[in-house]
Formats: C-alpha cells, sequence, structure tokens
C-alpha cells in the first residue's frame, strides 16, 4: 500500500482531529493534519506519533493467563490462544453470574475523553446492559461529571457535553477549569481564530497555561473555590442588570416561590454573599477582575463555554458546576448563535442497549449513598468501586483499557480491590500496573490498525454532519483484536450473540447507519467520509421546554432539593485545605493540584520516545519565592509530602502561579528504554506516582468526585543520595 495519504482521523482523544496518513509498502510511516477534515486544522504531537505507538516494542501481542497468586512478584504470564481467552472468561462471568447475580460482575474502560476506546465505548455499554450488570466504571465522576451529568440537576441537559460551543460565531468565549491546548486541540485552533476576529476570551484556571496568555481575563481561582467565583460573578450581573432578563422570566425557575419568596430573590441574596472583595479573600481573583469579567459577559455576549475536569476532581465539585451553569444562564446564550448549541445529528440507530434496562435491574453500587451521582445513570466511582470489590458485592471485573490503580486516588487501596477479586480480565494496548493484577490479559489493536465508525464529530455544526468510516492503515500485530471485536466476541460467548448481530460488526454498523441513508459501501468508497446536509435550529427549548421537573432552567434545583441537597449552589471550603484542617497546615502549608500534559494521555504513552524527550521526568510546578524559600532550585529533585505520604517530581519554577500553590503530575510509571528514562515503581518509597499519596475522601457528597486537584501538601529538596544522583 502507498501512494497518495490515506483519510483517517486520530481517535487518541476527544478532538478526533481529522488527519492523512502516511503508508509505504504496508508500514504506517506517519500522521499529519488535514484541513479539509471540521477537526483538521492541527495535530499534537500525541498524534504524531500515533506509529510509534503501533510499532512499540512493548506492545501486547497475545492473549495471556496468570499462573501465579495475586500478591506474588511475578505473575508467571503463559500464553494461551484466544479461544482459551475467551472461553475463560466466559465461564466466569457466567458463574458469577449465576451464583451472586450479574451485578456481581463490574466492567470498567478508560474515558472516551481522554482515550481511543470512543470507537467501541457504546458497545461495550451495550454488552454491559446485555448481560445485565448496573457497574460501569469510567471515570465519570473525575472526567465527565461536570460535563455530561451535573448540569441535568439545572438545565435537563448536558451544557457543555451535548450542548457544544459554537467558537466560530460567539461574542465571548469561558473556559473554566479548560485547556484546550493539551484537552481538545480543535477547540484551541477555533479558539484563536475567534480572538483573531474579535472575540472575547476568559480563562478562568489557577495556571496561566496554554490560551489564558491570550486571554483577555485570566482568572487565577484559588483550586476548589469555583464555586465562590461564579457566585460572586453572577452577583454582579445581578445587580447592575447584566443579565437576560426575557431568558430569565420566561425560561427559568425565577419566577417561582419557596416558602412565600420567589426564586430569582432568594438567588439574588444568596449570591449577596458573595460581593467582589469577599470572593477576592476566598478565591485570590482581586475584585476589580471579578467586576470587569462579569461586565464582559454581558457586553460581549453570545457567550459560549467549556469546562474539564479542572472542576470534576474536588469536595464541592457538583455545586461548582452547578454555580457555573446558573451564572451560564444569566447570560441567555444557551441555543443561540455563538451561545452553547445542540447542533442537528445525522439520524442513526442507537447501539448503547438502553432497551436492555428495566424497573426490575438492581441498583449500581453507590446509589444508597449517593442517590443522585454517577450510580443513579450506572456509573460507579472509583471509590465506590474499591469498597464493592473489597467487601464482595462485586467479585469480577472486565476492563476495557483504563489503568484504574494509577488513574484513580488511593493507588494502593486499588491494588487491594483488584487483587481481591475472584476473576479480573484486562484488554490493553500495554502491560500497565493494573494489569498485572489481572488473570487474563487480552492483547488489543490501536485504533490504526482496526475499523471504527464515527457519526458526528463533537465540535460544531459542519463536523456533526459528517459521518467516517474510519479504515484499518495496517493489519493488526500479532493476535492483538481491536476491543470492538473483543465485545463481539465475548458477547457471542456468553449467549448474547441475537444481541449482538451474531458477531457480524459489519451487519451492526449496517443497522446503526440504516435511518441516515448511508451505506458502508458509500463510506469505504469515501473514506474522507460522507457529509449529510444539516440545518441547526435554534432555541430548541421553546418548543418542548427543559427536560427538567418544572420544565425551565432551575436556578432553584428541586430535584437536589427534595433529596435534601442545597437547592441553590453554594460554596464550601475544600475539605482538605490549609484554611479547613488547620491541623494540617503547619506541616502541610501548600495548596496541592495537579493537571493534564501536553504530551501524554493520562497514564499512557511515557514509553513512547518521540513524547518522553519532551517531557523526560516527572515534574512539580512551584512559584520561585515558593521554591526559594525551601533551597530548591529549577531542575532540582524534590519530594512532594502529603498525609498519606511521599513521591518524587522535578521542580519547574513558574512566577504566574499563586505562591501557595504548586501542581503535580500523575500517570508516572513506564520507562522509555530507548532513551534510557527510568520508569518509576506505582508503590513505594521510590514512586513519582501521585495518586499515592493522594485520596478519594472526603469526596463530593453528590457526585463522589475525589479531590484529586485541591488537597495539602509540603515540598522538600530530595539529597543526591535520595534521588540516585
Amino acid at each position: 500500500m502507498g501512494g497518495d495519504p490515506v483519510p483517517t482521523y486520530c481517535p487518541l482523544c476527544v478532538s478526533r482531529c481529522g488527519a492523512r496518513a502516511e503508508v509505504h509498502d504496508g508500514t504506517f510511516l506517519a500522521l499529519l493534519p488535514d484541513p479539509s477534515h471540521p477537526t483538521g486544522k492541527a495535530l499534537c504531537l500525541k498524534g504524531k506519533a500515533a506509529p510509534e505507538i503501533v510499532y512499540h516494542p512493548k506492545r501486547l501481542l497475545h492473549p495471556l493467563r496468570r499462573t501465579t497468586p495475586k500478591d506474588a512478584a511475578d505473575p508467571g504470564w503463559e500464553r494461551v490462544t484466544w479461544d482459551e481467552a475467551l472461553d475463560t472468561v466466559a465461564e466466569r462471568l457466567r458463574t458469577a453470574a449465576s451464583v451472586d447475580g450479574p451485578q456481581s460482575v463490574g466492567f470498567s474502560s478508560s474515558s472516551p475523553s481522554t482515550s481511543a476506546i470512543s470507537d467501541a465505548v457504546d458497545w461495550i455499554q451495550r454488552l454491559i446492559r446485555a448481560f445485565g450488570s448496573p457497574n460501569y466504571c469510567n471515570y465519570m465522576e473525575l472526567c465527565g461529571w461536570g460535563r455530561y451529568l451535573a448540569p441535568l440537576y439545572t438545565y435537563g441537559a448536558s451544557v457543555p457535553g451535548v450542548y457544544l460551543p459554537d467558537l466560530d460565531n460567539a461574542g465571548c468565549i469561558l473556559f473554566w477549569g479548560y485547556n484546550p491546548s493539551v484537552a481538545r486541540l480543535a477547540h484551541a485552533t477555533s479558539t484563536v481564530a475567534a480572538v483573531a476576529r474579535g472575540a472575547k476570551l476568559v480563562v478562568v484556571d489557577p495556571r496561566k497555561a496554554g490560551l489564558a496568555a491570550r486571554a483577555h481575563h485570566w482568572l487565577r481561582v484559588r483550586p476548589g473555590t469555583d464555586a465562590a467565583l461564579a457566585l460572586s460573578l453572577a452577583h454582579v450581573m445581578i445587580e447592575n442588570g447584566w443579565y437576560d432578563a426575557d431568558f430569565v422570566r420566561d425560561w427559568t425557575n425565577a419566577t417561582d416561590e419557596v416558602d412565600g419568596e420567589s426564586v430569582w430573590n432568594l438567588l439574588a441574596a444568596h449570591c449577596a454573599q458573595f460581593p467582589p472583595d469577599v470572593a477576592e479573600r476566598i478565591t485570590g481573583v482581586p475584585a476589580t477582575t471579578i467586576v470587569d469579567t462579569a461586565r464582559t459577559l454581558w457586553e460581549a455576549r453570545p457567550v459560549a463555554f467549556y469546562t474539564w475536569s479542572g472542576l470534576e476532581q474536588h469536595s464541592g465539585t457538583t455545586q461548582a458546576v452547578r454555580a457555573i451553569d446558573v451564572l451560564y444562564a444569566l447570560t441567555g446564550s444557551l441555543d443561540v448563535p455563538g451561545g452553547n448549541v445542540l447542533f442537528e445529528a445525522v439520524p442513526s440507530n442507537p447501539v448503547d442497549g438502553m432497551e436492555f434496562l428495566s424497573d426490575t435491574r438492581p441498583p449500581a453500587v453507590g446509589v444508597d449513598h449517593r442517590p443522585l451521582g454517577p450510580a443513579r445513570f450506572e456509573f460507579v466511582t472509583g471509590e465506590d468501586f474499591y469498597t464493592a470489590a473489597l467487601d464482595g458485592r462485586i467479585k469480577a471485573l472486565v476492563s476495557f483499557g483504563g489503568n484504574m490503580v494509577m488513574a484513580h486516588a488511593d493507588t494502593a487501596r486499588g491494588r487491594e480491590a483488584l487483587r481481591g477479586l475472584d476473576f479480573f480480565v484486562q484488554a490493553d494496548l500495554f502491560m500497565t500496573p493494573s494489569a498485572e493484577l489481572a488473570d487474563i490479559v487480552l492483547p488489543v489493536a490501536t485504533p490504526f490498525e482496526s475499523e471504527a465508525l464515527k457519526i458526528g464529530f463533537e465540535y460544531s455544526q459542519e463536523a456533526q454532519s459528517l459521518v467516517q468510516l474510519r479504515q484499518p492503515l495496517v493489519p493488526p500485530r500479532g493476535e492483538a483484536r481491536s476491543d470492538l471485536q473483543i465485545v463481539f466476541d465475548l458477547a457471542t460467548r456468553l449467549g448474547l450473540g441475537a444481541h449482538f448481530w451474531d458477531g457480524d460488526i459489519e451487519a451492526a454498523f449496517r443497522h446503526q447507519l440504516a435511518p441516515s441513508g448511508i451505506t458502508l459501501e458509500d463510506l469505504r468508497a469515501h473514506p474522507e467520509g460522507v457529509r449529510v446536509p444539516l440545518t441547526t435550529r435554534y432555541r430548541k427549548y421553546a418548543e418542548t421546554g427543559f427536560a427538567t421537573p418544572s420544565r425551565k432552567v432551575e436556578l432553584y434545583s428541586t430535584t437536589l432539593a427534595a433529596h435534601g441537597y442545597p437547592p441553590l449552589p453554594t460554596f464550601e471550603e475544600p475539605l482538605t485545605s490549609p484554611r479547613s484542617r488547620p491541623d494540617l497546615a503547619v506541616r502541610y502549608p501548600l495548596v496541592l493540584s495537579c493537571a493534564k500534559s501536553l504530551f501524554f494521555c493520562e497514564t499512557q504513552h511515557r514509553q513512547v520516545a518521540a513524547l518522553r524527550k519532551s517531557a523526560p521526568d516527572p515534574q512539580v510546578e512551584m512559584h520561585p519565592s515558593t521554591a526559594a524559600d525551601r533551597g530548591i532550585a529549577a531542575g532540582d529533585w524534590v519530594s512532594i509530602d502529603t498525609p498519606h505520604g511521599s513521591v518524587r517530581a522535578r521542580a519547574k519554577l513558574s512566577a504566574s502561579l499563586d505562591p501557595q500553590v504548586v501542581f503535580g503530575q500523575h500517570g508516572w510509571w513506564e520507562a522509555c528504554d530507548e532513551l534510557g528514562l527510568p520508569g518509576y515503581p506505582p508503590y513505594g518509597p521510590d514512586s513519582a506516582n501521585l495518586n499515592l499519596v493522594l485520596r478519594q475522601t472526603p469526596s463530593d457528597p453528590i457526585s463522589g468526585s475525589s479531590p484529586m486537584r485541591a488537597s495539602v501538601c509540603e515540598v522538600s529538596l530530595l539529597s543526591a543520595a535520595a534521588h540516585g544522583a
């Protein structure tokens, strides 16, 4: 195979950037941006490293079976055939379901936002639901809750997860806890273009990272105090009349009465507790900046906004999201050109298995103590999964990617939870610390070796109109199979073949495509994709109202009130901070947060030389004065100390940080042999695994989100002997 570049897209993260692949004589050589694709104006370093990922010598290439106990230093991996592996998995799952019910089997995957599991995630959910388990762990509480599920208690819809920012037409762009330069490159390129044409940019982030340097207003919020900032901005807008009075009157529950008082008056009085000078003392954002930002949000409308996991990993996540959602409602920018819009979608048949749900289905783990959290939607938090595995409610786990012990806090507890399972199967590209605890490991093909169907790209109306069948660029290495193929193979062995077109993926794709009128033949003839003419309708809420109990945007959430939670968005000091825990502040005076790296997809790819050369060591960012006070210079090896232990990193100095705040990086474990750069143990005194010394608690009372981005620490210089110099 050679000649012209092959149209495709990169599925390594939620950006799904359009690309062209260079393939010569059956070898995948390069992945390049495709400007003709709606998301293809640029390609990040991770996408450009795709060939190295495909051909990496540490790829898993054959199914493996453990031959030693879970606590053995060596798993004693034994190569087995696919038939042996899948027959074993199916037998163990059937046995667990027959003895303890299908709810005793948990399923997990990596997050579709930060991995290529998006190719298969709907089909994984179909398998879970057809099997009868309500327990699916995919990091929803850490990466998705704030975009997709928490907004249901304000809008009855996923704003901004599904109601996407119309960046091309926005007058003002608000990014809160979100750096698209590392998380969603297509948003970054559109934002740069929007600013160039005159749009205003507001960035709320403790770090001056990415597009924050271009922002008209950068709000350096203290980690975990976002709700106070949002309530203060809302107060300024209400006090000055800077809100869309028609939208508020007609499409929110502002005029409803609670105990004889209107919701609007209750909200105004509640927000008035956070005037800018008070908010400045809480958040660190200057009062003048709060007022100026509120004015911009009003005068530069329509406002398009987006959030990310910077808001989703706190003890107060849900209320912070609620506060921002209420603030956004004041702008009246929902579902209007330049706001956050529910773009039209190409008609298709859903395949996520919702038809298998019933009222007799057992509840998901965690719903008893967090009835409105992820478990309500059959997503299990990491904290609740570990508890259920340790107490025996979940006895088996089927995991598609996802490095659970490294991606969640409480790494050591996670190891014990996975060890305690009766049976654990992991499908993955590489052997990870989580996979090392499995009974069966299945080798997964990279997305560049497998076929996938994408109906709409979640970015703009043009992008949503595109249907693309991503074709394999090269055959899978070894015996690797795609996640999708593994799902279909396992479903047939579990006796669920009738729900999976008897294992025929092509027939399943045809079913999915049927309402669109597009055929697989059309897509194979046009690897660049087929565009379906769609016209955006705006203000669709005027036709049906909102999917909330009041049929309006709920400034006062009746659902939260009915379950005993504050119905107006509230601020509570992070439950583990120097201010809330003065008993810890003497020993641990700094606020510890973390941020996503530009060079890696979460815990993946540190073994890839093209990426690791740009970030050879784990780092912790700190203010120069904070470092100087501790005798630390740039590049020194330091110890990040928390009440739960210590891990190592190199100091990186950043003058834009608050001197009391430091930023670490999670996901460090893998060595890069090609560059001679070391790996780090996931556990123990020489670890660089930040999540080893963070806890899943005290978690958000509604969502169970872990407080991984606002805790306490101290940073100290490591001696030369301690860091091996």
